[in-house]
């Protein structure tokens, strides 16, 4: 059987497979190769199905996934940049911070609207991109009128020579504000001052974050009344221009194209999901664990959530769940909700060799932040293959002997390491600084040795 499928213009993700996406994603996460295959596939799969004739897409559902593992080994890291290669709208959610419906807190349908309003956000910075440099033109003649205005002519002057000179004038004046030789003069500009605080109403946890805005449904009672100011050509060309690009801009487009983009490509993260998994029969404080399960679910099968920015369906949303799951299981979640994330990945717990290469191999690992940080206080700072392996070991050790936190550790380690060259580098006389294993066996060993101590202040 053969499917005629509808032409699309491609895009640089388009062109990736799903071998370069776990290659783009390795230059950032360490390890976990199940996790960046599932995530690689299931992205692939989204891309595929955009392809598909309308009637036939809209019957494939996007392949959920649920991660299992410790803390600090890469699950939100990796859905973070899975989202920021895809450029899609991503949000990351705490599942223990919602409560079932009836309970005072944050009701479920509260992601899908705030990742509507980053969907939104982001689809404005992308349009003043677009209209920046007429934004631009039309401010730069604001200010020119500001600092210029037209001189009428006297009755025995020829108003076609003074037509000239104000030209003229005005060029010269244009090159002179375009080079920033006019940034301190001051003109008068009208602002717009705000008359009454913005009150919304809510009507119950369930209309959270919607609410009837009086400041739309009145704009003349709030708008506030305009004031001249003297500022000067710097700050006047700074809010000229966002008034400017906001007149280019239309927001009701933008709405609708942010809307649209959730639906196709927004991926929402789900954490700490395994925190309402509560196992048959409990009982305690948290007794609206499966509530929040029942409420959750509806929301990944496919619904639509009412937004301020328009009705939003969540069928093709990507969600990828995780949980450390060292209490509960996945087979504690109710079965409807087991069966919405039929994908499956455990991640790995990190060890010393992990360790080693988290610290030195990604785009920013945590060794070229610290040498960059110390490089502004002018400190060279040096670390050695040696003094990065007893980093690793000792990170290593305190996650055995204490609560095991992951790669979250190194950041621990590598402040009280790095304790005595932060606090002194700006008087500091000698300005290079080499980190062996025997300066972080000094600065570390009797902390990790003692028990108690490494407890609190690792």
């Amino acid at each position: 059987m053969s499917i005629s499928l509808p032409e699309r213009p491609s895009t640089f993700i388009d062109s990736l497979t799903p071998r370069q996406i776990v290659a783009e994603l390795d230059k950032y996460v360490i390890g976990q190769a199940k996790a960046k295959r599932a995530v690689a596939i299931a992205l692939r799969n989204r891309l595929r199905r955009q392809q598909l004739p309308a009637e036939l897409a809209e019957d494939v559902a996007p392949k959920n996934i649920l991660m299992i593992g410790p803390t600090g080994v890469g699950k939100t890291e990796i859905a973070r940049r899975l989202a920021r290669l895809a450029q899609s709208p991503f949000i990351k959610v705490e599942a223990s911070k919602f409560t079932e419906v009836g309970y005072v807190g944050r009701d479920v349908e509260s992601m899908v609207r705030d990742l509507v309003e980053l969907a939104v956000n982001m689809v404005r910075d992308e349009r003043i991109e677009e209209v920046r440099v007429k934004a631009e033109l039309n401010t730069e003649e604001r200010l020119l009128d500001l600092l210029l205005p037209p001189r009428p002519a006297a009755p025995d002057e020829d108003p076609g020579r003074i037509r000239d000179e104000m030209h003229g004038t005005r060029q010269r004046m244009r090159e002179q504000l375009r080079e920033g030789k006019l940034d301190e003069r001051s003109v008068e500009i009208e602002v717009q001052e705000k008359s009454f605080p913005s009150i919304e109403l809510i009507s119950g946890p369930s209309m959270e974050d919607v609410g009837v805005n009086l400041r739309e449904m009145m704009p003349g009672l709030f708008q506030g009344r305009s004031k001249r100011r003297r500022v000067t050509v710097a700050e006047a060309r700074e809010r000229l221009s966002t008034e400017e690009e906001q007149k280019l801009i239309d927001m009701e487009a933008v709405s609708a194209a942010a809307v649209e983009r959730v639906e196709q490509t927004g991926i929402i993260f789900v954490d700490e999901i395994d925190k309402i998994a509560g196992r048959e029969g409990s009982h305690g404080p948290e007794v609206s664990r499966e509530g929040v399960q029942r409420d959750i679910l509806p929301i990944v099968e496919g619904t639509t959530v009412n937004t301020k920015h328009g009705l939003v369906r969540t069928d093709h949303i990507l969600f990828i769940a995780a949980g450390a799951f060292h209490v509960s299981k996945p087979s504690d979640l109710i079965p409807e909700l087991q069966g919405r994330f039929p994908i499956r990945v455990e991640l790995d717990a990190l060890g010393q060799a992990e360790f080693v290469r988290i610290l030195t191999e990604p785009k920013s690992a945590l060794i070229k932040q610290y040498i960059a940080l110390m490089a502004t206080e002018g400190v060279d700072l040096t670390f050695t293959e040696d003094g990065v392996a007893t980093i690793a070991e000792y990170a290593t050790l305190v996650n055995e002997r204490t609560e095991n936190i992951g790669a979250r550790r190194l950041h621990t380690v590598m402040e009280r390491l790095l304790d005595e060259v932060s606090f002194d580098a700006p008087t500091l006389e000698d300005k290079s600084v080499t980190i062996d294993a025997a300066y972080v066996t000094r600065m570390l060993a009797d902390i990790v040795k003692n028990e108690d101590l490494s407890r609190y202040i690792l």
